[in-house]
């Protein structure tokens, strides 16, 4: 049995700053995160990855929304399961080329992955989770005569659905069972899809999107692992980002993160589920999590660049 990570791919980090987000460009960019990932497979890690899916779950919406008339639209946890299934594939069949490449003999699949969660969870009376592209002012206005609920942003508007708290992972064993078989698992694409536990019933979809940082956390638990990888679209956490005062932080403690967290320096909607799925990783027996760029998922593992979490200073 080799070391154990999480890695968890951002879904904005799937398409670059200026792309339309073509499905290939979202390719071209998830062969070159594939490289930074069989680095770490041949350095002795077994591995799960998971990954975000606002942008591409964000453009299902509404693609379901501009077909309404012909097609009957898909509710949101369809739609999560849908980019799933499109992420987990453009993952499954990179990795698989690039281990050809390299000479890997490791099998990979994707596994459509169920996330429990509380149905009193606060999220579905206040949504906080950003999803699909930014709107101008026209078209946000007319999104929120059709229904749906926005935030403003820097670059503009975004459609917010709940974003309830991840439980556990329906399919943990199953993820357990297959990892320690040596197959790399792509699980709990877009933080899964939520479920409740019904009486008389068994599991039902909600009307949400899970934190995939959080998500990954309870993957992270479920496998026992000894690193939580964060990859997004910056190099490093911040500390008073995008100010004057912005500080790099680039090796910190559980006990200053966590009192950076409580102190709001990390925004809901961005960094701030990534640091307290680190918190809760590290709380849970975890040694390090990481958080760095998606090209740089390598270099973050040696230690020369990224954000290094540890329990201790």
């Amino acid at each position: 049995m080799g070391k154990k990570a999480v890695i968890a791919l951002g879904g904005n980090a799937l398409i670059k700053e200026g792309q339309k987000g073509t499905i290939y460009e979202q390719f071209a960019n998830t062969r070159e995160i594939s490289k930074s990932i069989v680095k770490i497979i041949k350095d002795g890690w077994d591995v799960v990855i998971t990954h975000g899916n606002g942008p591409q779950v964000g453009a299902i919406l509404l693609q379901n929304d501009i077909a309404k008339d012909v097609l009957s639209p898909m509710p949101l946890g369809i739609c999560v399961a849908e980019s799933q299934g499109l992420i987990g594939y453009m993952i499954q069949q990179c990795l698989l080329n690039a281990f050809n490449k390299a000479d890997i003999r490791k099998p990979v699949v994707t596994l459509i992955t169920q996330v429990l969660v509380d149905k009193d969870d606060p999220s579905f009376s206040d949504p906080t989770k950003p999803i699909g592209p930014h709107y101008n002012e026209k078209d946000a206005m007319n999104l929120l005569k059709k229904g749906y609920q926005l935030i403003r942003q820097p670059d503009g508007w975004r459609i917010v659905v709940p974003s309830p708290d991840p439980k556990s992972i329906v399919e943990g064993d199953i993820i357990k069972k297959m990892l320690d078989e040596g197959i790399i698992v792509i699980a709990s694409g877009g933080g899964g899809m939520p479920v409740v536990e019904k009486e008389n019933w068994g599991l039902d979809g909600l009307e949400a999107v899970i934190d995939k940082d959080l998500a990954a956390e309870r993957l992270a638990e479920v496998i026992d692992a000894e690193l939580l990888l964060i990859l997004t679209d910056v190099d490093n956490v911040y500390l008073y980002y995008n100010t004057p005062k912005q500080k790099t932080l680039n090796k910190v403690s559980l006990e200053d993160i966590k009192k950076y967290y409580k102190d709001g320096s990390f925004p809901v909607g961005s960094m701030g589920p990534k640091i307290l799925a680190a918190i809760r990783f590290l709380e849970y027996g975890g040694k390090k999590a990481i958080i760095s760029n998606v090209e740089k998922g390598w270099e973050a593992l040696q230690g020369e660049t990224g954000t290094h979490i540890l329990k201790y200073k």
